[in-house]
Protein backbone atom coordinates (compact mmCIF):
# COMPACT_ATOMS: atom_id res chain seq x y z
CA UNK A 1 0.00 0.00 0.00
CA UNK A 2 1.68 3.62 -0.76
CA UNK A 3 0.44 7.15 0.30
CA UNK A 4 1.33 9.68 -1.24
CA UNK A 5 1.61 13.52 0.04
CA UNK A 6 3.45 16.63 -1.10
CA UNK A 7 4.58 20.42 0.64
CA UNK A 8 2.13 22.81 -0.65
CA UNK A 9 2.71 26.26 2.17
CA UNK A 10 4.80 24.64 4.65
CA UNK A 11 2.59 22.00 5.22
CA UNK A 12 2.26 18.19 4.52
CA UNK A 13 -0.80 17.04 2.21
CA UNK A 14 -1.99 14.42 0.61
CA UNK A 15 -1.67 14.07 -3.35
CA UNK A 16 -3.31 11.28 -5.01
CA UNK A 17 -2.52 12.60 -8.38
CA UNK A 18 1.18 13.50 -10.16
CA UNK A 19 3.40 15.94 -8.19
CA UNK A 20 3.95 13.95 -5.16
CA UNK A 21 6.95 14.38 -3.07
CA UNK A 22 6.67 11.71 -0.18
CA UNK A 23 5.50 8.56 -0.91
CA UNK A 24 5.05 6.07 2.31
CA UNK A 25 4.85 2.11 1.38
CA UNK A 26 3.02 0.26 4.51
CA UNK A 27 3.76 -3.44 4.44
CA UNK A 28 4.59 -3.21 0.23
CA UNK A 29 3.76 -5.87 -1.76
CA UNK A 30 6.32 -7.68 -3.63
CA UNK A 31 5.12 -5.78 -7.05
CA UNK A 32 6.30 -2.61 -4.85
CA UNK A 33 9.46 -4.37 -3.99
CA UNK A 34 10.45 -4.94 -7.11
CA UNK A 35 9.09 -1.02 -8.25
CA UNK A 36 11.63 0.21 -5.85
CA UNK A 37 14.49 -1.89 -6.76
CA UNK A 38 14.31 -1.55 -10.69
CA UNK A 39 12.97 2.25 -11.25
CA UNK A 40 14.31 4.01 -8.48
CA UNK A 41 17.38 1.98 -8.13
CA UNK A 42 16.81 0.93 -3.97
CA UNK A 43 19.35 -1.83 -3.06
CA UNK A 44 17.87 -4.96 -2.41
CA UNK A 45 18.87 -5.67 1.02
CA UNK A 46 18.60 -2.00 2.07
CA UNK A 47 14.95 -2.27 1.39
CA UNK A 48 15.00 -5.40 3.26
CA UNK A 49 16.92 -4.21 6.26
CA UNK A 50 14.46 -1.41 6.33
CA UNK A 51 11.50 -4.08 7.06
CA UNK A 52 13.58 -5.93 9.24
CA UNK A 53 12.64 -5.03 13.28
CA UNK A 54 15.77 -6.23 14.58
CA UNK A 55 17.87 -4.55 12.05
CA UNK A 56 20.08 -1.95 13.47
CA UNK A 57 20.05 2.12 12.78
CA UNK A 58 22.54 3.43 10.09
CA UNK A 59 23.08 5.42 7.22
CA UNK A 60 24.07 4.86 3.77
CA UNK A 61 25.02 7.03 0.57
CA UNK A 62 23.96 5.64 -2.55
CA UNK A 63 24.73 7.57 -5.66
CA UNK A 64 21.37 9.12 -6.02
CA UNK A 65 19.97 9.15 -2.87
CA UNK A 66 20.89 8.53 0.78
CA UNK A 67 19.41 5.31 2.94
CA UNK A 68 18.56 5.88 6.77
CA UNK A 69 17.56 3.23 8.61
CA UNK A 70 15.49 3.88 11.97
CA UNK A 71 14.07 2.16 14.92
CA UNK A 72 10.94 3.12 16.49
CA UNK A 73 8.22 1.71 18.62
CA UNK A 74 5.51 -0.10 17.38
CA UNK A 75 2.03 0.13 18.25
CA UNK A 76 1.21 -1.34 21.49
CA UNK A 77 -2.07 -3.21 21.36
CA UNK A 78 -3.78 -5.19 24.15
CA UNK A 79 -2.98 -8.69 22.49
CA UNK A 80 1.05 -7.73 22.88
CA UNK A 81 0.66 -8.44 27.20
CA UNK A 82 2.81 -6.00 28.08
CA UNK A 83 5.52 -6.90 25.55
CA UNK A 84 6.64 -3.55 23.97
CA UNK A 85 8.23 -4.04 20.59
CA UNK A 86 10.55 -2.40 18.37
CA UNK A 87 10.39 -1.82 15.06
CA UNK A 88 12.23 -0.09 11.56
CA UNK A 89 11.58 2.82 9.31
CA UNK A 90 12.95 3.36 5.85
CA UNK A 91 14.18 6.54 4.89
CA UNK A 92 15.34 7.15 1.46
CA UNK A 93 15.99 10.83 0.56
CA UNK A 94 16.36 11.79 -3.21
CA UNK A 95 16.40 15.42 -4.75
CA UNK A 96 13.13 15.57 -5.71
CA UNK A 97 11.62 13.02 -3.56
CA UNK A 98 11.55 11.26 0.03
CA UNK A 99 10.81 6.96 0.36
CA UNK A 100 9.23 5.83 3.42
CA UNK A 101 9.18 2.00 4.15
CA UNK A 102 7.21 1.05 7.06
CA UNK A 103 5.90 -2.65 8.72
CA UNK A 104 2.78 -1.49 9.77
CA UNK A 105 0.29 1.58 8.36
CA UNK A 106 0.52 4.59 10.87
CA UNK A 107 0.04 7.97 9.77
CA UNK A 108 3.23 9.99 10.45
CA UNK A 109 2.78 12.81 10.19
CA UNK A 110 0.91 13.49 13.00
CA UNK A 111 1.32 16.34 15.82
CA UNK A 112 2.45 20.00 15.96
CA UNK A 113 5.83 19.39 15.17
CA UNK A 114 4.50 18.53 11.14
CA UNK A 115 2.78 21.97 10.78
CA UNK A 116 5.87 24.33 9.49
CA UNK A 117 8.00 22.20 7.05
CA UNK A 118 10.06 23.24 4.29
CA UNK A 119 11.95 20.53 2.64
CA UNK A 120 12.36 17.01 2.10
CA UNK A 121 15.24 17.00 4.52
CA UNK A 122 13.24 18.87 7.51
CA UNK A 123 10.42 16.17 7.14
CA UNK A 124 13.16 13.73 7.42
CA UNK A 125 14.27 14.68 10.57
CA UNK A 126 11.13 15.52 12.03
CA UNK A 127 9.98 11.67 11.24
CA UNK A 128 12.98 11.01 13.56
CA UNK A 129 11.64 13.56 16.00
CA UNK A 130 8.57 11.80 15.90
CA UNK A 131 9.61 8.19 16.12
CA UNK A 132 12.32 9.59 19.37
CA UNK A 133 8.74 11.18 21.18
CA UNK A 134 6.97 7.81 20.35
CA UNK A 135 10.05 6.04 22.61
CA UNK A 136 9.21 8.33 25.54
CA UNK A 137 5.55 8.12 25.73
CA UNK A 138 5.90 4.46 25.41
CA UNK A 139 8.51 4.62 28.39
CA UNK A 140 6.03 6.66 30.85
CA UNK A 141 3.76 3.97 30.37
CA UNK A 142 6.12 1.39 30.82
CA UNK A 143 6.75 3.35 34.44
CA UNK A 144 3.18 3.79 35.04
CA UNK A 145 2.70 -0.11 34.52
CA UNK A 146 5.15 -1.02 36.63
CA UNK A 147 4.23 1.16 39.59
CA UNK A 148 0.73 -0.79 39.63
CA UNK A 149 2.22 -3.95 39.20
CA UNK A 150 4.59 -3.47 42.25
CA UNK A 151 1.78 -2.36 44.29
CA UNK A 152 -0.24 -5.45 43.20
CA UNK A 153 2.85 -7.85 44.25
CA UNK A 154 3.21 -6.33 47.39
CA UNK A 155 -0.28 -7.31 48.29
CA UNK A 156 0.01 -10.90 46.49
CA UNK A 157 1.92 -13.42 45.78
CA UNK A 158 1.07 -14.43 42.05
CA UNK A 159 3.37 -15.15 39.57
CA UNK A 160 1.88 -13.26 36.88
CA UNK A 161 2.96 -10.11 38.02
CA UNK A 162 6.60 -10.96 38.30
CA UNK A 163 6.46 -12.40 34.90
CA UNK A 164 4.57 -9.33 33.76
CA UNK A 165 7.52 -7.01 35.11
CA UNK A 166 10.15 -9.76 33.59
CA UNK A 167 8.62 -8.93 30.79
CA UNK A 168 8.74 -5.08 31.02
CA UNK A 169 12.48 -5.42 31.83
CA UNK A 170 12.89 -7.50 28.69
CA UNK A 171 11.07 -4.78 26.95
CA UNK A 172 13.52 -1.89 28.04
CA UNK A 173 16.45 -3.91 27.08
CA UNK A 174 15.00 -3.50 23.21
CA UNK A 175 14.23 0.15 23.82
CA UNK A 176 17.41 0.95 25.29
CA UNK A 177 19.63 -1.61 22.19
CA UNK A 178 17.41 0.74 19.47
CA UNK A 179 17.37 4.09 21.24
CA UNK A 180 21.06 3.63 21.12
CA UNK A 181 21.22 2.49 17.68
CA UNK A 182 19.48 5.55 16.87
CA UNK A 183 21.98 8.35 18.65
CA UNK A 184 24.91 6.46 16.22
CA UNK A 185 22.85 7.33 13.10
CA UNK A 186 21.73 11.04 14.10
CA UNK A 187 25.43 11.26 15.09
CA UNK A 188 26.24 10.19 11.56
CA UNK A 189 24.01 12.47 9.72
CA UNK A 190 24.89 15.44 12.04
CA UNK A 191 28.96 14.34 10.36
CA UNK A 192 27.03 14.35 6.43
CA UNK A 193 24.87 17.37 6.65
CA UNK A 194 26.15 18.84 3.74
CA UNK A 195 25.99 16.02 2.07
CA UNK A 196 22.39 15.38 2.98
CA UNK A 197 21.45 19.17 2.38
CA UNK A 198 20.26 20.41 5.87
CA UNK A 199 19.77 23.88 5.46
CA UNK A 200 20.40 26.43 9.33
CA UNK A 201 16.82 25.43 10.33
CA UNK A 202 17.27 21.68 9.83
CA UNK A 203 20.41 22.02 11.93
CA UNK A 204 18.69 23.45 14.84
CA UNK A 205 16.10 20.96 14.16
CA UNK A 206 19.18 18.21 14.64
CA UNK A 207 20.68 19.48 17.65
CA UNK A 208 17.30 18.98 19.29
CA UNK A 209 17.27 15.72 18.07
CA UNK A 210 20.42 14.56 19.70
CA UNK A 211 19.52 16.07 22.42
CA UNK A 212 15.66 14.73 22.71
CA UNK A 213 17.41 11.12 21.81
CA UNK A 214 20.20 11.41 24.82
CA UNK A 215 17.13 12.56 27.20
CA UNK A 216 15.06 9.44 25.98
CA UNK A 217 18.01 7.02 26.53
CA UNK A 218 18.66 8.17 29.72
CA UNK A 219 15.00 7.63 30.86
CA UNK A 220 15.32 4.53 29.31
CA UNK A 221 18.34 3.68 31.17
CA UNK A 222 16.81 4.75 34.66
CA UNK A 223 13.56 2.59 33.95
CA UNK A 224 15.55 -0.43 33.47
CA UNK A 225 18.41 -0.16 36.49
CA UNK A 226 14.87 0.61 38.81
CA UNK A 227 13.14 -2.43 37.56
CA UNK A 228 16.70 -4.57 37.53
CA UNK A 229 17.56 -3.91 41.07
CA UNK A 230 13.89 -4.26 42.37
CA UNK A 231 13.18 -7.55 41.09
CA UNK A 232 15.15 -9.35 43.73
CA UNK A 233 13.64 -7.08 46.34
CA UNK A 234 9.85 -7.76 45.06
CA UNK A 235 11.01 -11.62 44.92
CA UNK A 236 11.52 -11.20 48.47
CA UNK A 237 8.64 -9.51 49.29
CA UNK A 238 6.63 -12.64 47.76
CA UNK A 239 8.72 -15.13 49.76
CA UNK A 240 7.89 -12.74 53.37
CA UNK A 241 4.33 -12.56 52.04
CA UNK A 242 4.49 -16.49 51.87
CA UNK A 243 6.18 -16.92 55.55
CA UNK A 244 3.81 -15.03 57.17
CA UNK A 245 0.79 -16.53 55.66
CA UNK A 246 2.63 -19.59 56.65
CA UNK A 247 3.16 -18.18 60.37
CA UNK A 248 -0.37 -17.46 60.39
CA UNK A 249 -2.03 -20.89 59.65
CA UNK A 250 0.16 -22.42 61.89
CA UNK A 251 -0.46 -20.33 64.22
CA UNK A 252 -4.55 -20.87 63.91
CA UNK A 253 -3.96 -24.69 63.40
CA UNK A 254 -2.25 -24.49 67.21
CA UNK A 255 -4.75 -22.73 68.75
CA UNK A 256 -6.69 -25.04 67.00
CA UNK A 257 -5.22 -28.00 68.57
CA UNK A 258 -4.63 -27.13 72.29
CA UNK A 259 -8.70 -27.02 73.40
CA UNK A 260 -9.41 -29.98 70.62
CA UNK A 261 -6.54 -32.43 72.70
CA UNK A 262 -8.03 -31.45 75.78
CA UNK A 263 -11.18 -31.93 75.20
CA UNK A 264 -10.27 -35.21 73.14
CA UNK A 265 -8.42 -36.57 76.53
CA UNK A 266 -11.85 -36.63 78.17
CA UNK A 267 -13.83 -38.22 75.32
CA UNK A 268 -11.11 -41.42 75.70
CA UNK A 269 -13.64 -44.99 76.04
CA UNK A 270 -11.64 -45.65 79.58
CA UNK A 271 -12.41 -44.74 82.75
CA UNK A 272 -11.31 -41.36 83.54
CA UNK A 273 -11.76 -38.44 85.64
CA UNK A 274 -14.90 -36.45 86.58
CA UNK A 275 -16.95 -39.29 85.12
CA UNK A 276 -19.25 -39.08 87.75
CA UNK A 277 -19.73 -35.48 88.43
CA UNK A 278 -23.30 -33.95 86.50
CA UNK A 279 -21.14 -31.15 85.30
CA UNK A 280 -18.22 -32.87 84.03
CA UNK A 281 -18.94 -31.86 80.97
CA UNK A 282 -19.23 -27.90 81.37
CA UNK A 283 -15.84 -28.17 83.22
CA UNK A 284 -14.58 -29.71 80.46
CA UNK A 285 -15.50 -27.19 78.23
CA UNK A 286 -13.85 -24.58 80.74
CA UNK A 287 -10.84 -26.35 80.39
CA UNK A 288 -10.69 -26.40 77.25
CA UNK A 289 -11.43 -22.55 77.19
CA UNK A 290 -8.53 -21.95 79.46
CA UNK A 291 -6.19 -23.69 77.36
CA UNK A 292 -7.29 -21.37 74.23
CA UNK A 293 -6.92 -18.36 76.57
CA UNK A 294 -3.31 -19.82 78.03
CA UNK A 295 -2.28 -19.90 74.05
CA UNK A 296 -3.56 -16.74 73.37
CA UNK A 297 -1.86 -15.22 76.43
CA UNK A 298 1.91 -17.44 75.14
CA UNK A 299 1.66 -15.86 71.90
CA UNK A 300 1.30 -12.23 73.47
CA UNK A 301 4.22 -12.97 75.31
CA UNK A 302 6.18 -14.48 72.98
CA UNK A 303 4.94 -11.81 70.05
CA UNK A 304 3.67 -14.73 67.42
Amino acid sequence: MVRQYKLYDCRIEDCPQDGAQIFIYANPSEEEKRYLIDELKLDEHTLASALDPDELSRLEFEPEHAALIFKRPRTYTADDYLHFRVSSIGLFLFKDRLIMLLNDDLAPFEGKIFTHTTSLPEVLLKVLYRSISHFLEHLKIINRISEELEHKINRAMENRYLINLFTLEKSLVYYLNAITSNGMAIEKIKHNAAKIGLGPEALELLDDLIIENAQCLKQAEIYSNILTGLMDARGTIVGNNLNVLMKTLNIITLAIMVPTFVVSAFSMNVRIPLSGLPFAFWIILGLAAVSSLGFVFLGKLKKW
